[in-house]
């Protein structure tokens, strides 16, 4: 295969996993924002984490909605429990790798806030901590998941949203995740601001 059948590839599998992934989540998307939504406009705050690649898809939720979208809007309030190097490195140290958002969010975190979890499918222990911290607390959760949703689905409450890409390809998974943030973005923004 040459490079530019490689990259052809790429982008023809991207193309599928979008549409298969449109066909089924639209709701889902809609029903997300307008709980992210309500949140906002109850003067509740939103947080977001994911692991590795996942963990930008967290910040580019946190940056879009401190900073702008598309439009100059005032700031709604998004922290990215993936940011703050000393913090996350000194509970992996002292603590465990697990307790890395959960430590975060039961300092953070408040009853009517949402967590926005992105993860891959794999299993992350840390995400399900933060998970089952994010239901101590009375947080909902809006979980962005792939594959068969890993050891994520299961944890998830009926009054939680889970928004699963149709993908076993950890690539493919990410892209329709950020493809999906920027969805959110702009169903909320839409909603709040016309």
């Amino acid at each position: 295969m040459s490079l530019q059948d490689r990259i052809i590839t790429h982008f023809s599998d991207s193309i599928q996993t979008q549409q298969d992934t449109m066909t089924y989540v639209c709701e889902l998307i809609e029903y997300a924002s307008q709980r992210l939504v309500s949140a906002l406009l109850n003067d509740k705050k939103i947080l977001a984490c994911g692991n590795g690649r996942s963990a930008t898809c967290a910040q580019l939720l946190s940056s879009a909605m401190l900073n702008q979208f598309e439009r100059d809007r005032p700031s709604l309030p998004v922290i990215a429990l993936t940011t703050d190097t000393a913090t996350i490195t000194a509970i992996a140290n002292d603590f465990q790798f697990e307790d890395v958002f959960s430590k975060q969010l039961r300092a953070l975190g408040q009853s009517g806030d949402i967590l926005v979890a992105y993860t891959d499918g794999n299993h992350s222990a840390n995400i399900a901590k933060a998970i089952a911290t994010a239901h101590d607390k009375e947080i909902s959760v809006i979980a962005l998941t792939g594959n068969n949703g890993g050891m994520i689905a299961p944890l998830l409450y009926e009054t939680d949203i889970e928004i699963r890409v149709p993908s076993s390809s950890s690539s493919r998974i990410q892209e329709i995740h950020a493809l999906i943030t920027h969805c959110l973005c702009d169903l909320i923004d839409h909603q709040l601001f016309g």
